[in-house]
């Protein structure tokens, strides 16, 4: 079974990671069939708003570790990650997420690029890559300062701690917090309410709330993350850090 499936139903494309035995860790194939379903839906006439989900138990566990290891170094912003988070950063229409359990790394922030977000009560949001040895990616060093203001970033940043939906509705990162069997209806009805609306109207509405000068800067600072990120992955801290994940041992930095 694919493990990015979509369907349209009545305005509304459904985007659906569907990998939970490895917790939606995303691989490149991964990341490549959702910017597909992103890029078609952009002129597809019968898609006015999508929703991206995981499933009740998980939304994403971030990048596939092993996945990302294996990429040669070189590949840089060729990475079909960086490709879909171009394509999510300018999408056009709205945009709406519902998450439970897991939403690890690129999990959260793609979230950033999303319109509304619903959580679930077992959602546990968190942003690692320092204790990765590596830096922000997604923009997320531009947007998150910007939703909850620059100390509450650099602690969700920095330390890496995961945190509850409630912090994360509290900081205005996600909408709601539901029940866990409440988010992928709340979201679909939600998308429902959207695809019954003009749909110039909202797109307009998107881009005045993200003007094409911040469009810009947000792409900009994905391209200087990424290159930063793609470096920083084959450095010893970071094999230090995945050697650790594998082992099942706490990383030692403390030579570097």
């Amino acid at each position: 079974m694919s493990e990015v499936l979509t369907a349209v139903d009545a305005g509304v494309l459904t985007i659906t990671i569907n990998r939970e035995d490895k917790k939606n860790a995303l691989t490149n194939d991964m990341y490549t069939a959702l910017a597909d379903a992103l890029e078609a839906a952009v002129d597809n006439s019968d898609v006015r708003v999508v929703v991206v989900q995981g499933s009740e138990r998980v939304f994403s566990a971030g990048n596939d570790l092993g996945d990302f290891q294996n990429t040669p170094a070189e590949a840089g912003l060729s990475r079909p990650v960086f490709r879909f988070l171009h394509t999510l950063a300018v999408f056009p229409k709205p945009l709406v997420a519902a998450v439970c359990g897991p939403a690890v790394g690129i999990g959260t922030t793609m979230l950033l690029h999303c319109d509304l977000v619903y959580a679930g009560t077992n959602a546990k949001l968190s942003l690692p890559f320092v204790n990765l040895g590596l830096c922000p990616e997604a923009a997320s060093s531009l947007l998150l300062p910007k939703v909850v203001g620059h100390a509450r970033a650099a602690e969700l940043l920095m330390l890496g701690e995961p945190f509850s939906p409630q912090l994360a509705y509290e900081a205005g990162l996600v909408n709601a917090v539901l029940e866990p069997d409440e988010v992928l209806p709340k979201a679909q009805e939600t998308a429902a309410k959207l695809a019954a609306k003009p749909a110039k109207s909202l797109r307009v509405t998107k881009e005045l709330l993200r003007p094409e000068v911040l469009r810009q800067q947000i792409l900009e600072r994905i391209d200087d993350e990424a290159q930063t990120f793609s470096a920083m992955l084959h450095e010893p801290a970071a094999r230090e850090a995945f050697a650790a994940f594998m082992e099942k041992r706490r990383p030692d930095f403390s030579g570097m």
